[in-house]
């Protein structure tokens, strides 16, 4: 089933360098971010009209764009100064910042450097990811067929268009009448959901996949784990089995997107005793109380 979507045409859209109606942001059909997913992109939370944890966003921002060898006209702060333009034009208090940089119009080959002029747009609206219910009850995921990219054909690192493989593995879970799936890796291993992170709980310690089983390693993430140390929870970045999630009392996923959220049952299993864990709970907690600190921890 699809449903029909139109754009907020009251938004005002950051693109290069200037501000826009929402329907006077286009973007050329040769451009290579389109015809190639040839761009990268970030994902900020606004809170309180500040954007959250901006400088460990935009530190990411930059190694993506290193990494396909993007090179902006735009320095970091011009980029900074932008997503607060933008967020002040849309008048936005609590809401959500797509920042998306792409290689340019050019010719219907692949080669990179037979375009010109990199393109950046910044969007700001608001995001809901999940009901509210499922952050006081619970969600339910189940183990997608669609694996990970293997690292070494697209390095998890690097935030880039290329979706594909985590909108096929988001399919399976809509089927299964879930709305998040976890993801294995090319050698069978937990490496994390469809655009989020993956936490368990087992005997009283906090685990979740390392980054070299192919993930990317979110910002939210690490928030958790600095959390979970704070507290004195013992942590582990480690190799998980799926056997490993049916034996976790907890589960939960974290994202800029999603932020916190518990997940109660796993492939039709309930996890734990259906509810919400204490340590996810705290987590959960923690994440509301850093927000309303207005700083920066990473």
């Amino acid at each position: 089933m699809t449903q029909d979507y139109t754009p907020k045409a009251n938004l005002k859209i950051w693109l290069d360098g200037r501000l826009v109606p929402t329907a006077e942001a286009k973007i050329s059909v040769f451009s290579h971010g389109l015809l190639y997913g040839d761009g990268v992109f970030e994902g900020i939370r606004v809170y309180g009209g500040r954007l959250f944890e901006c400088r460990a966003h935009l530190e990411r921002f930059a190694n993506s764009l290193n990494a396909i060898r993007l090179q902006l006209p735009w320095t970091n702060d011009q980029i900074v100064e932008a997503m607060k333009e933008t967020i002040k034009a849309n008048g936005t208090k609590d809401g959500y910042i797509r920042l998306v940089a792409l290689r340019g119009a050019g010719t219907l080959g692949i080669h990179p450097f037979r375009t010109v002029s990199p393109q950046v747009f910044i969007i700001c609206d608001t995001i809901q990811m999940y009901e509210p219910s499922m952050y006081e009850k619970g969600m339910s995921v189940v183990t997608a067929s669609t694996i990970r990219n293997h690292p070494n054909a697209l390095a998890p690192q690097i935030k880039s268009l290329n979706y594909l493989n985590n909108i096929l593995a988001k399919i399976e879970a809509i089927d299964a009448g879930c709305l998040e799936a976890v993801m294995l890796n090319h050698e069978g291993y937990v490496g994390e959901c469809t655009g989020d992170n993956l936490f368990a709980v087992q005997n009283g310690r906090l685990r979740t996949p390392a980054t070299h089983c192919g993930l990317l390693g979110g910002i939210t993430r690490r928030l958790v784990l600095h959390f979970a140390q704070k507290r004195g929870i013992p942590t582990d970045e480690c190799t998980m089995t799926r056997a490993d999630l049916y034996f976790s009392q907890e589960m939960f996923i974290s994202g800029t997107g999603a932020e916190i959220c518990p997940i109660t049952q796993f492939d039709k299993r309930p996890v734990g005793d259906g509810k919400p864990g204490p340590i996810t709970k705290q987590v959960m907690s923690d994440f509301r109380g850093h927000i309303r600190s207005g700083e920066d921890l990473l």
